[in-house]
């Protein structure tokens, strides 16, 4: 009579499989295999796992033997020339993923599984898995804008180093500003929320001019400065440069990354910069 071969288990091996069966998204043959050899671990006959797990004897032999043999690997993938036999070509996935990404549907800005199920012959949820795959999104687009900056290289070079490779005794500030911010109030005073009342307020509102926030980053701590001004011009950012020079102590240098508006390379900014040796503005993309 035919012996079932012994399975043994480290303390390792059972928690990976334990953690198998216990995943929600392990698929369902390979918790059983999980299962098969856990039970047989126990001393349990092929028969009787074969019963609880849903598997034929043979089966349940054929899994005993690829742990002895592979290990826990051995549990997560079918041997080669096993399984269905995909009826999709490498060529045929080929051509939807190039039509996909080098072609538009006619009369339409983008592709979507229904117009590429329709001119390819295929069903929309194959589309979609071979979309997944190649991690293939045609409803998304994202915008670019390449720098015409003849000295765009070396200003990258050097942000990029402040960032992750700052000089010693120096602090590092990324600065920028948001202008024309509405400063705008509700008519009426708002009401808050109750017991059967959400909270309300009113539809229409007042104005009340417009402000500029200047801001600034601390690299280092994460420390926001900022403030307020009533207009965007050379002398707000000017004042706010020396905002943040007055923050740092005297023998550290102040190295602040900004981009490339007028405002920040205004003739008077400059001047200053010039009587400021220790703060060093770094014009470039952040």
């Amino acid at each position: 009579m035919r012996r079932a071969v012994v399975v043994e288990l480290t303390e390792a091996q059972r928690s990976q499989l334990e953690g198998l069966v216990r995943a929600g998204g392990t698929p369902q043959r390979t918790v059983r295999r999980a299962r098969v050899v856990l039970l047989a671990s126990r001393g349990e006959q092929n028969k009787a796992i074969a019963r609880q797990v849903g598997m034929t004897q043979r089966g349940v032999g054929r899994w005993r033997r690829r742990f002895v043999e592979k290990g826990v690997e051995g549990l997560l993938k079918d041997l080669p020339g096993r399984g269905r036999t995909p009826t999709l070509t490498a060529e045929r996935i080929a051509g939807i993923v190039a039509s996909t990404t080098e072609k538009l549907p006619p009369g339409r800005t983008q592709w979507s599984r229904s117009t590429m199920a329709n001119a390819s012959g295929l069903s929309e949820s194959t589309i979609g898995r071979i979309w997944r795959s190649h991690g293939l999104k045609p409803h998304r687009v994202e915008a670019f804008k390449l720098s015409n900056d003849p000295r765009f290289a070396g200003k990258l070079e050097d942000i990029v180093g402040l960032h992750l490779n700052p000089p010693e005794n120096a602090v590092v500030f990324s600065a920028d500003e948001k202008s024309q911010i509405q400063a705008l109030d509700r008519t009426q005073p708002g009401l808050p929320i109750k017991k059967g009342r959400a909270g309300t307020m009113t539809h229409d509102y007042k104005r009340h001019g417009t402000t500029t926030l200047f801001a600034a980053l601390n690299v280092l701590t994460g420390v926001v400065t900022g403030r307020c001004k009533a207009r965007h011009t050379h002398a707000e950012w000017l004042a706010f440069l020396k905002t943040l020079e007055r923050q740092v102590p005297k023998y550290k240098a102040v190295h602040v990354v900004c981009d490339n508006y007028a405002t920040h390379k205004h003739p008077a900014v400059r001047e200053w910069l010039a009587d400021h040796p220790r703060l060093a503005g770094s014009a470039g993309p952040r």
